[in-house]
């Protein structure tokens, strides 16, 4: 029970030293990163640069021990600040430190949301956000976190929005005072780090940016040209706060909180489940995750830090480095206590446009063109689906597109599972295997007087007319010489009440027009729903056959003793004549 519930349990007692170096190298390597994106994702969250590295510290110490992947890279993201930058930024907050106060507590809020899902056992709620939705809005998420920081690299100053057409026109409104210095040192940040990334993936790139740009301001003194910095950074390690309860803005933070609490959950989850992959050593636990996330976030609103959830690039890094186990986030922890402690006023030169480019190219690797490409050549509907996320998203806001998304995905479910797939089934010859006629044509045996059916799909009220206009319109091209209808019923996994008035209604229907019908093949659960529903009663016991061909060799029988019965009669009549 406690190794279930604290899985670090399971590796730390059965540590092997010959993981330390690989969990140390990662360790660095993450904590160094984390130190600039860090910073630059609190920018996104409208937090001093500060929080970022308090959002470093504490929860990916606790997800170290609670978490169940062992190279998930837990800290501060760019979908997650965007969301709470949005959300937060609605309600126009009068100060910078009732604006911190409220995330802060929005944050405890997430981490209790994430909890309690994990606590009721319900990381399969996770399933909803389907991958065209993430994807769609991730991408239009991306690029309103990319304009926003134009800010930064222009120079200007502009109100921020969560709507494409205003944040644009807000832009364009700022570009008569951008700065050309900042603009210069903006567009050489990006081209150096996307260069950078070129020759070698696995270098600090932003830091390197980091320490270039602060060494140009101190060098060329381009803090009195018009270059803003980033200015003091207070030192020392984040203080024990419980975030300041603010019930009079429950009801406007909870669905913020319930949208950053799913979508950092999924996020999290799918970035672990493509590294769990290449270690079989250990399982994901999705409720587990959903706990430790949970309590990172609530613990780590204690210690100021905003929303935290798994980073694809940290992991990646993380992974590759030769990350073995969870103590290469406790040696990242490690790096970015020793950075609040001892290298905050080597960072007060630092300019804030090389953060906003640091974020721009970080999300520009976000922005997803295959996947919707592959989409339009396969999947059409989900490629409708991908690009109204995109465009909702982009149009009416975040909260919006991301619930409007998955309204619209579960209603192409609920259309797909409406009209199901419908075969009409024929043997194929020399074998006793039963396949669709329209995809096996030259290989099938059909007889005239029998229609065999499968229908791929539950039967429920949403979907039970489709099943009877289907099957009516193929008895139809059957005409008069149909004698028997098999129901291949192998993929119906249930029956509701509404379909089983249905089917006894079919079967007293079809019985009046001299048509039998047979069930066949049905799974365990729903014979159950046969006899407990009441449909065998209608049916009769001796219609239901364990295996299509076991009803069709029945019909068979039927057709022959009926035929011999007939012949029987005839020759009586002919005597007696």
């Amino acid at each position: 029970m406690l190794k279930r519930f604290f899985p670090f349990l399971s590796w730390m007692t059965t540590y092997n030293r010959s993981h330390l170096y690989g969990d140390l190298i990662a360790g660095a390597t993450v904590g160094i990163m984390l130190v600039p994106q860090g910073m630059a994702y609190a920018m996104i969250a409208g937090m001093p640069p500060i929080y970022g590295l308090y959002a470093s510290l504490v929860p990916p110490l606790v997800y170290a021990l609670m978490g169940t992947s062992r190279q998930l890279g837990v800290g501060p993201v760019a979908m997650d600040s965007l969301l709470v930058a949005a959300g937060v930024g609605a309600l126009q907050l009068v100060n910078t430190e009732e604006y911190i106060s409220t995330v802060l507590f929005l944050t405890l809020l997430i981490g209790g949301i994430q909890l309690l899902l994990g606590i009721l056992r319900m990381g399969f709620f996770v399933n909803f956000l389907s991958k065209p939705v993430i994807s769609g809005f991730t991408s239009a998420a991306a690029i309103l976190i990319g304009l926003g920081q134009l800010k930064h690299i222009l120079g200007t100053d502009f109100a921020q929005s969560s709507k494409i057409h205003e944040l644009v026109g807000n832009i364009i409104g700022s570009l008569g005072n951008v700065d050309l210095l900042t603009l210069g040192l903006g567009a050489v940040s990006i081209f150096l780090m996307f260069l950078l990334k070129s020759i070698n993936k696995k270098l600090p790139t932003p830091l390197l940016i980091v320490v270039l740009g602060i060494l140009a301001v101190v060098i060329f003194n381009l803090e009195t040209k018009g270059i803003h910095i980033v200015g003091e950074i207070p030192k020392g390690l984040p203080h024990f706060e419980p975030p300041k309860f603010q019930w009079d803005k429950l009801g406007q933070l909870m669905p913020i909180a319930i949208t950053v609490a799913l979508f950092g959950f999924m996020e999290s989850v799918s970035i672990a489940k493509t590294v769990e992959e290449k270690h079989p050593e250990y399982e994901l636990d999705a409720d587990q995750e959903l706990r430790a996330l949970g309590l990172s976030n609530i613990l780590g609103s204690f210690f100021q830090s905003f929303s935290v959830s798994g980073s694809f690039s940290r992991t990646a890094i993380n992974d590759q480095a030769g990350a073995k186990t969870g103590m290469s986030l406790i040696f990242s922890t490690l790096i970015i206590a020793g950075v609040l402690l001892f290298l905050t006023p080597l960072f007060y030169k630092l300019p804030a446009v090389v953060l906003g480019a640091i974020i721009i190219v970080s999300v520009v690797g976000l922005i997803d063109i295959k996947y919707p490409l592959v989409l339009w050549k396969n999947r059409k509907d989900e490629f409708v689906l991908l690009v109204a996320t995109f465009l909702m998203t982009l149009s009416i806001g975040l909260m919006e597109g991301i619930l409007l998304g998955v309204l619209l995905s579960l209603m192409l479910l609920v259309y797909r599972i409406s009209k199901p797939h419908m075969a009409v089934l024929g043997k194929i010859k020399g074998t006793r295997y039963f396949k669709n006629i329209d995809r096996f044509s030259g290989d099938v045996e059909v007889d005239a007087d029998k229609l065999v059916i499968r229908f791929d799909a539950q039967l429920y009220f949403g979907n039970k007319d489709y099943f009877k206009k289907q099957l009516y319109r193929q008895i139809e091209k059957k005409g008069p010489v149909l004698k028997f209808i098999i129901l291949n019923a192998e993929p119906i996994n249930y029956i509701d009440s509404s379909a089983a008035t249905m089917l006894e209604r079919i079967i007293l229907d079809l019985r009046k027009k001299g048509i039998h019908f047979f069930i066949a093949a049905a799974i365990g659960p729903t014979r159950d729903i046969l006899y407990s529903s009441g449909i065998v009663d209608i049916l009769g016991e001796e219609n239901l056959f364990a295996q299509t061909f076991d009803a069709v060799d029945f019909c068979s029988e039927q057709k022959e003793r009926s035929l011999m019965q007939k012949k029987v009669s005839l020759q009586s009549k002919t005597k007696s004549l």
